[in-house]
């Protein structure tokens, strides 16, 4: 049999899924206790016991400071900052994206404005954002919107595009107009592709948003991660690039299960054509 042809089963996957993860927690503890055998006061690679006593700290103890839990302190600021972000991105990407796809006379005027834009990188204009708007909370989230909006109306208009033009036509011979065929017939066909391009933009989300943490916020995850580096506490570090990577990996799960329960048709589909 071809390997092409060989399917795993769920449990057989997702053990498969975790192997490498195994591999890799077990590649750290043997580099760490080997630096630590050397000098036990080494920063680079803490042992899991530093980690766990860090997280200790900034997630089940008051800041004396401040009497805040950190860690569900930063956690709460950058996804509410985050959220806020991918939802206007997608309502944008949802609107003009449909807009572009079926009106020819606004693909002329808007496409071009719209490719141009996506080509410009997000954090070349942050300081310009930060000029603009202010160190406060509209100008973190408009990076978020400037990095992801754009490619994804972008990816909706092609979507829109590459539906059969023998639906458009249908629903006209029908006596539908411009505003029947977005609500009707290119509405229902592209949500469940922004659910899927939200998914691929959770990553460009979270680095735009990390990114403006670091340079001008007073909490977040990225606020914490830069305002602990000068102290080479990677103790600290790390945990915080483990959670904000199970946060994103939950996200995107929550997305996917959230498609299929919505959207059934749209995944028989996708794996028939698989």
């Amino acid at each position: 049999m071809r390997l092409i042809n060989l399917r795993p089963s769920r449990p057989l996957a997702v053990a498969l899924g975790f192997i490498p993860f195994i591999i890799l927690l077990l590649l750290y503890i043997s580099n760490s206790n080997a630096r630590l055998a050397e000098n036990p006061n080494d920063k680079l690679l803490p042992g899991l016991t530093t980690m766990v006593d860090a997280v200790q700290r900034l997630a089940f103890t008051e800041d004396t400071r401040t009497g805040e839990y950190l860690l569900w302190m930063d956690t709460a600021s950058s996804l509410e900052r985050l959220l806020i972000g991918l939802a206007v991105s997608a309502g944008l990407a949802l609107l003009v994206g449909i807009l572009l796809g079926t009106l020819p006379m606004f693909r002329a005027l808007a496409g071009p404005v719209v490719a141009a834009i996506s080509m410009v990188p997000p954090m070349a204009i942050l300081p310009i954002l930060f000029i603009v708007f202010g160190l406060g909370e509209l100008s973190k989230v408009v990076l978020i919107v400037i990095g992801t909006a754009p490619v994804m109306i972008r990816d909706m208009a092609q979507r829109v595009l590459d539906m059969p033009r023998e639906q458009f036509i249908k629903l006209q011979t029908l006596g539908g107009n411009s505003w029947h065929l977005m609500l009707r017939v290119v509405l229902p066909q592209l949500l469940p592709r922004l659910l899927a391009a939200l998914r691929l933009s959770l990553g460009a989300a979270w680095l735009f948003l990390i990114a403006a943490e670091a340079i001008a916020s007073t909490d977040g995850l990225g606020y914490r991660i830069f305002l602990v580096r000068r102290y080479l506490a990677m103790d600290v570090i790390l945990p915080y690039v483990i959670w904000i990577t199970v946060l994103a990996y939950f996200m995107d799960l929550g997305l996917r299960l959230l498609s299929r329960r919505m959207f059934p048709w749209f995944h028989r589909q996708q794996e028939g054509e698989a």
